[in-house]
């Protein structure tokens, strides 16, 4: 059992304590409160009055999958010989010894969502990982978690300077159209097949791309779209509805322009990376303000690093930086911890301190989104400590 005390819990989950408590056993949350009292034999912390928070979450990143410090040999997110490849799983490139998994235990990030890059149309599969373990399969959350999709210059660039298909963004939405065609047929085939009573039936042929694709169309797991031009996030919108498909959409660079649009069609929005430079015309509207407008239109709304283009332990930082830009606290709270876990669909497992819950909890040195020398003073995942400064 684990015992934190004097600590200034904020719960995300309504409450908040001034000198509160929180109970540990078995990897879950217990208890949390201003009259907890710690067991005999449970391993005491002490916060020392300073904030403790859920551990933050990042919803969209490639940690794992580029190699830190390595060229081409690291480079394991983008197949760029196929632009339709959703039988790729990420979990199969995660490289749990990425020096960004320790940067990400640092900085307080405790849940993460990682998986291929946007060099295709179809990437592959995402997973939902806890940032703590040596073997992937540990740490593992929920996988397949989404499947990856990108519009604009990403697969444009990948293949058109190639001479290839896709060249123009009317041969992405082609390609993702045909994809999406081929699985919607071939689930109606396999119900067929499942449905019918025939003695002599035969399975339709085994597709391995199209099985991949099932959980889209069959609306378990949404598209995870690559998308930061506003057209691009329209046509994005467009093929969703087309095929009645669960969406998100990543990045969302543009989505301040076209916020009313958003709000009218309600789907989960991804924004990031914001901090830095822009490196490409499809980002050439990048601004922090994105996240306030879109939240303030009452979309569920996360902020993101696409770590490792923004490191992913300044999470927090770019959470602060959009409250510079007039997003109110709590709100750039939620977006790092209980919105990412909703969107993510994690959330009756992480994203709040809340009695059965996962016990994934940070003690800071100050506060993160204000203080850009604040750091973690504990990291804590599934009530084991896995980061002490």
């Amino acid at each position: 059992m684990l015992y934190i005390t004097n600590g200034r819990i904020k719960t995300m989950a309504g409450a908040e304590y001034q000198n509160g408590q929180i109970l540990i056993e078995n990897g879950k949350i217990k208890a949390v409160g201003e009259d907890v009292e710690r067991p005999d034999g449970a391993q005491k912390i002490d916060a020392g009055g300073h904030l403790v928070t859920p551990g933050m979450i990042d919803a969209h990143c490639h940690i794992g999958l580029f190699g830190s410090a390595l060229r081409w040999e690291g480079e394991d997110a983008n197949e760029e010989m196929d632009p339709i490849t959703p039988h790729l799983r990420g979990l199969d490139s995660i490289d749990p010894m990425d020096e960004c998994f320790e940067n990400a235990r640092r900085g307080g990030i405790t849940t993460i969502a990682t998986g291929p890059g946007s060099g295709n149309v179809i990437g592959g599969s995402f997973a939902a990982l806890k940032t703590y373990g040596k073997r992937v399969d540990d740490m593992v959350l929920l996988e397949p978690l989404a499947m990856k999709a990108a519009f604009g210059e990403n697969p444009k660039s990948s293949y058109g300077l190639k001479g290839k298909s896709p060249y123009t963004r009317m041969a992405v939405a082609a390609l993702l159209r045909e994809a999406l065609f081929k699985a919607q047929r071939y689930a109606q085939e396999l119900e067929a097949y499942e449905a019918s009573t025939d003695e002599g039936k035969k399975r339709p042929p085994f597709d391995m791309k199209m099985e991949a694709l099932l959980p889209v169309i069959r609306r378990q797991i949404p598209l995870k779209a690559h998308v930061h031009r506003a057209d691009d996030i329209c046509t994005a919108i467009r093929i969703a509805k087309e095929f009645d498909v669960k969406l998100t959409i990543d990045h969302c660079t543009e989505g301040h322009l076209i916020a009313d649009i958003l709000a009218a069609e309600g789907y989960p929005v991804l924004i990031g990376p914001s901090f830095g430079d822009k490196t490409k015309p499809e980002v050439r509207n990048k601004t922090f303000d994105t996240v306030k407008v879109l939240s303030d239109a009452g979309l569920k709304v996360a902020i993101i690093t696409d770590a490792p283009v923004v490191p992913i332990e300044r999470l927090p930082l770019c959470a602060g930086l959009a409250m510079e830009a007039g997003l109110e606290e709590q709100k750039a709270w939620e977006c790092i911890t209980i919105n990412p876990a909703a969107i993510m669909g994690v959330d009756d497992r992480t994203g709040s301190i809340e009695p059965g819950k996962d016990a994934d909890i940070v003690i800071h040195s100050g506060d993160p989104l204000r203080d850009i020398g604040s750091h973690a003073l504990y990291t804590i995942i599934d009530g084991k400590i896995v980061y002490k400064a």
